[in-house]
């Protein structure tokens, strides 16, 4: 592992998304504690996307924008807020050049599979109508999202190919949740990682997908067909049980027709990218903003 990830795991919380009101309230605290992010240059503003319901967004806005980034935060579809997200999504904004849409999902168990994903998609087709007044082309609009917010991700890419909806020019998924079904080698083997273990994946899946089965929406490893679906950009870290699944959606993804750049991150740890201290964890965001900076450009 990377020496300076290392150094952080002692202090990291114990506890999962096994107990959300737990999770939340550790998730926040830990927000919280944070400096707030450098907002110098951008124009950021709360709206209300309208929908059923009503979804939050926090807008971050450069001058001059080159494109949008429809963003969807992590916490295994029971955690995570605009508040807690801003640590991402403010970055990503200045990094990229991109208007950067934080989504604030409804959360799991409470609304479970498919409301998540009803909100990123409303949110969506948001932004398209809305291009002109957000100063960007239609036709450079893009969503990517870390973890659950990845799951989402690529979910949004197959329902809106499906379903004929707004078009999507690049999607972003960094450490996704992909299969519920839990048989890769790293999602059987990696039960102690930092963060993330089996056992945290299977209570998030759990909550967010409640009695129903799992479909090609809530777990985009199930689908069939990945053809026809935009340009992705696939991040995997080294011991994250949710390795294995996103290097084999990568792969399928490029057999399928779709380009995709595939980075692996040694040393890493699922959501390690938090610890901005680290080296690898800067080299990991600047990655990410330079790939979505490419990837809006005209």
């Amino acid at each position: 592992m990377d020496s300076e990830l290392e150094a952080f795991i002692p202090l990291l919380p114990k506890q999962g998304v096994s107990d959300p009101a737990v999770a939340r309230k550790i998730y926040a605290e830990l927000a919280a504690a944070r400096p707030a992010p450098d907002t110098t240059g951008l124009e950021v503003e709360d709206r209300t996307v309208p929908a059923d319901p009503d979804v939050a967004v926090r807008v971050y806005r450069p001058h001059q924008p080159r494109g949008a980034v429809v963003w969807l935060h992590g916490g295994g579809w029971t955690v995570g807020s605009l508040d807690t997200e801003q640590h991402w999504a403010a970055p990503l904004a200045g990094l990229s050049g991109a208007a950067v849409i934080s989504v604030d999902y409804r959360l799991a168990p409470e609304n479970p599979f498919p409301a998540a994903l009803d909100d990123a998609y409303a949110v969506l087709t948001w932004a398209h109508a809305h291009a002109a007044e957000l100063g960007v082309d239609p036709g450079r609009i893009a969503v990517g999202g870390h973890s659950a917010g990845a799951n989402l991700a690529a979910a949004v890419t197959l329902r809106s190919r499906d379903e004929q909806g707004p078009p999507i020019c690049f999607q972003l998924l960094n450490e996704a949740i992909l299969d519920d079904r839990q048989q890769t080698w790293s999602a059987r083997n990696f039960t102690d990682t930092p963060w993330n273990t089996r056992a945290v994946r299977a209570a998030a899946l759990r909550h967010y997908l409640g009695s129903q089965p799992a479909t090609p929406y809530a777990a985009p490893a199930r689908a069939e067909d990945l053809s026809g679906l935009p340009p992705a950009y696939v991040a995997t870290a080294e011991f994250d049980p949710n390795r294995d699944e996103g290097i084999e959606y990568a792969l399928r993804l490029l057999q399928a027709g779709v380009s995709v750049e595939l980075h692996q991150w040694p040393g890493t740890f699922h959501g390690s990218m938090a610890i901005q201290s680290a080296e690898v964890s800067q080299r990991q965001l600047a990655a990410i903003g330079a790939v979505l900076r490419r990837a809006l450009a005209a």
